[in-house]
């Protein structure tokens, strides 16, 4: 069975630090990423004081492994990102209130409104051709107008 070296080399901590990150590739969270960090400060530790025992080589990286692990989450939960794509499956609702000119006539309630590059469909209220309406409303692929 082969021993364990003697002395662990700052080398060793510098390459599990690679190793580790480059598992936080497949990793569903950052979860790899801050052992990775910590055994790349461990090596560099171990560059300046090349006489640790390997028993603090491992405190070291124990603690630095949980605690940034834990500063991260907490700062995480503290300011979360941004929402990537708001109003995604919502977007008929960024029209709300905004008014604009019917093209085609709204008969029996119901028409369409070209807004930008995309044609809608209207519920509201019959009006004729060019009668300025306001969108009230999104429900599901139609808008809720009312005449402006």
């Amino acid at each position: 069975m082969p021993e364990l070296p003697e002395q662990i080399e700052f080398w060793h901590w510098w390459v599990l630090g690679v190793l580790l990150v480059g598992f936080e590739v497949f990793a569903p969270s950052t979860v790899f990423l801050w052992p990775g960090i910590a055994a790349g400060i461990v090596g560099l530790i171990l560059l300046a004081q090349p006489d640790m025992s390997w028993q603090v080589q491992c405190l070291i990286f124990a603690v630095l492994s949980i605690g940034s692990l834990l500063a991260w989450r907490a700062y995480y939960k503290s300011k979360p990102p941004p929402e990537r794509a708001p109003g995604l499956n919502t977007r008929g609702e960024q029209y709300i209130n905004r008014e604009f000119t019917l093209e085609h006539p709204i008969v029996n309630g119901r028409g369409t409104l070209n807004i930008d590059d995309t044609t809608w469909a209207i519920e509201g209220v019959d009006l004729p051709i060019g009668a300025r309406v306001r969108i009230t409303g999104a429900v599901g692929v139609a808008l809720k107008i009312e005449e402006a």
